[in-house]
């Protein structure tokens, strides 16, 4: 799905754009999941709201309740119509013109858009928001090197604002300014603790330097900022498991299966957790319901296996590892797994025979399967 930094351009009718996130990954990547929550819908004080708020002939005009009630009825074209009015009746008011530009944004119009920020910039140097726009116009149409000195130019105005510092970040993160996107992240949380996009943006760009730690503490506190989030309790699980600290992946996982009942990858990740955590009845009830929506996910067999084994269920272990080895035929530990529980039920041969296509293969991990670090 592209990014898409959505402008602030429903605050003249009191509301924000809004950007749904996509759940339910099936790829247990940490970067991919990330990618996955949404960018930030609103900021206490965005520069457009401070631009609407200034005192203005522009947007005291008649013309400005009615771009405000198309707005509110999502009728942009005609807002971006009366918003070229606007602007034309006040060609000097850096107000009119990012709002003509806001519009024209709002309906992907970006050579018209581009132009109005500039015409504001040129009116006003130093209309902050009037650089936020134009860099939000050259964002969208992914040119991230033309948009990051208009993000430079609003953190020099707005140092204060968790907008400046959010957006900069954003951007140095697409260019792969991995350490500048950190820093200005960790500033960006430092102005508002409480923001949860700024603890997201933060886990991206620590995740980005490797920083796997850090990163998780910040997926934490975006967490804890957004307890009914399924897409970072999940983020979050999945990093315990990949830093092998399984156990603590118990809770987050728990909230975000019981979010998302028929997220497969969770239910049986959570599964694993239990797993690891010594609580083993609790991990084949979670690895069966896994299996059951995923039949062909490698990984639940395998570990529903494990669980059997440790239950002394021998026979329902064959049967789970038999299944592991046909769906991932070359994963040399699966038939291992087969093996060892032949020999515990006294297959002679079969384990042999098991064993011995374990030995003709190499070691290798399969699609699909979570990476934990050894």
């Amino acid at each position: 799905m592209r990014r898409r930094f959505p402008l602030g351009f429903l605050v003249l009718a009191g509301a924000y754009c809004f950007v749904n996130s996509s759940v339910l990954a099936q790829d247990a990547s940490i970067d991919q999941l990330l990618k996955k929550l949404p960018p930030p819908e609103k900021f206490a004080r965005s520069p457009l709201e401070r631009a609407i708020q200034q005192s203005d002939p522009a947007l005291n005009d008649p013309l400005g309740k009615e771009i405000g009630a198309a707005i509110k009825a999502r009728n942009l074209p005609r807002a971006l119509a009366l918003s070229r009015k606007l602007s034309d009746r006040y060609p000097k008011s850096p107000a009119a013109a990012t709002l003509r530009g806001a519009a024209a944004l709002d309906l992907r119009q970006y050579t018209e858009a581009s132009a109005a920020f500039r015409k504001a910039i040129a009116v006003q140097p130093r209309f902050s928001f009037a650089y936020y726009g134009l860099g939000n116009a050259e964002a969208e149409q992914g040119h991230f090197a033309t948009a990051l000195p208009q993000f430079r130019r609003l953190a020099e105005l707005e140092p204060n604002s968790v907008v400046s510092w959010f957006f900069l970040s954003a951007c140095e993160t697409r260019l792969g300014l991995k350490q500048a996107a950190a820093e200005h992240a960790r500033r960006a949380t430092a102005i508002a603790p409480s923001m949860v996009q700024t603890w997201i943006q933060l886990a991206r760009a620590e995740a980005a330097l490797g920083h796997n730690a850090e990163s998780l503490r910040a997926m934490n506190r975006a967490a804890e900022l957004s307890p009914d989030n399924v897409v970072l309790l999940a983020a979050v699980g999945f990093t315990y498991i990949n830093l092998n600290r399984s156990s603590e992946a118990v809770r987050p996982l728990q909230r975000a299966a019981q979010l998302a009942p028929r997220d497969f990858l969770i239910q049986s990740q959570l599964g694993y957790s239990l797993l690891v955590a010594g609580r083993t009845q609790a991990a084949v009830d979670q690895l069966r319901k896994g299996a059951q929506m995923a039949p062909n996910y490698f990984p639940v067999w395998e570990h529903l296996g494990l669980a059997y084994q440790k239950l002394g269920r021998h026979g329902d272990a064959v049967k789970a590892f038999d299944k592991a080895t046909r769906i991932s035929p070359r994963y040399r530990q699966a038939w291992q797994h087969l093996a060892e529980e032949y020999r515990a039920m006294g297959k002679v041969a079969e384990a042999n025979s098991a064993a011995a296509r374990a030995q003709s293969l190499p070691s290798t991990v399969p699609k699909g399967a979570l990476r934990k670090k050894g």
